[in-house]
């Protein structure tokens, strides 16, 4: 990835520094592209951090995350339908173009109930989303996750969801540490085509020190991360290639350093 013009970094990437902070040092090093987390609102307006941006000259790619619509009783479900609501207003005002859903699971809740309940809490919040002019992205979690943080974990899932709702505003997000493992992916990515809205990356360590906090940069582990880009640019995708990294050992190191090596690592392994 020679040019970075398609390169993104989420906030979350470099968790240690506040968004000037990311916002000054991603326009230096030539990164184009951001996707925020919302963490970031507890000290900064959408409507700041859209001006800051601009101001940079760097692309909002995405607001991460909503979802998270499952829960054990309706109260639940319809403060997360609230908080849901929230997200899209935040996207708007920041004048971020996508959402995306990490779509929840609760412990002890059957993954089929939970499944309907995330289908049920989409299809609640899309019309606010289209009003608003936004999309929505579904992002499969590994399967790891299906007890407390995600009941989808498949993008065939994904994909389900996005053909029963049928909206032109719902697509999927291909994370490569989330669906490397998948034999049915290059399937699924091709019937996702268009519909895949967003694209992140990272690298699975192995053996892997933590299973949330843990991810490597593309080439330090397993993912073969040239070969899903390459498949989900064939199905139509031409957006960000966003680095999205959870990782304690990244977070403690001086986060210039960890920049370079995001850039770096781009370079040579997407």
């Amino acid at each position: 990835m020679e040019d970075l013009s398609r390169l993104c970094v989420h906030t979350i990437t470099t968790r240690p520094w506040s968004l000037a902070e990311a916002v000054e040092h991603y326009a230096r090093a030539g990164v184009r592209g951001v996707t925020v987390w919302r963490d970031v609102f507890e000290t900064v307006s959408p409507k700041a951090a859209r001006r800051m941006l601009a101001d940079a000259g760097l692309s909002i790619v995405s607001l991460c995350r909503g979802g998270f619509f499952p829960a054990a009783d309706a109260e639940g479900r319809r403060k997360s339908i609230d908080d849901n609501l929230r997200a899209l207003d935040q996207a708007a005002e920041m004048g971020a173009p996508l959402v995306v859903l990490v779509c929840g699971a609760v412990p002890g809740l059957p993954l089929a109930e939970a499944r309907r309940q995330i289908a049920d809490g989409i299809a609640a919040v899309l019309p606010a989303a289209e009003a608003r002019s936004l999309r929505l992205s579904v992002e499969p979690l590994h399967p790891m996750y299906a007890a407390d943080r995600s009941a989808i974990n498949t993008l065939a899932q994904a994909n389900d969801v996005v053909e029963r709702l049928n909206h032109p505003n719902l697509g999927v997000t291909v994370d490569v540490y989330h669906l490397w493992w998948d034999p049915d992916l290059e399937q699924q990515i091709a019937r996702a085509g268009r519909r895949i809205f967003s694209f992140h990356v990272s690298d699975w360590r192995v053996p892997t020190r933590d299973l949330l906090s843990d991810r490597g940069l593309p080439g330090e582990g397993c993912i073969p991360v040239r070969q899903i880009r390459s498949r989900v640019e064939a199905a139509g995708f031409d957006g960000f290639v966003e680095v999205e990294i959870f990782s304690d050992h990244y977070w403690a190191m001086d986060q210039r350093f960890f920049l370079d090596r995001i850039i770096a690592s781009a370079r040579a392994h997407v």
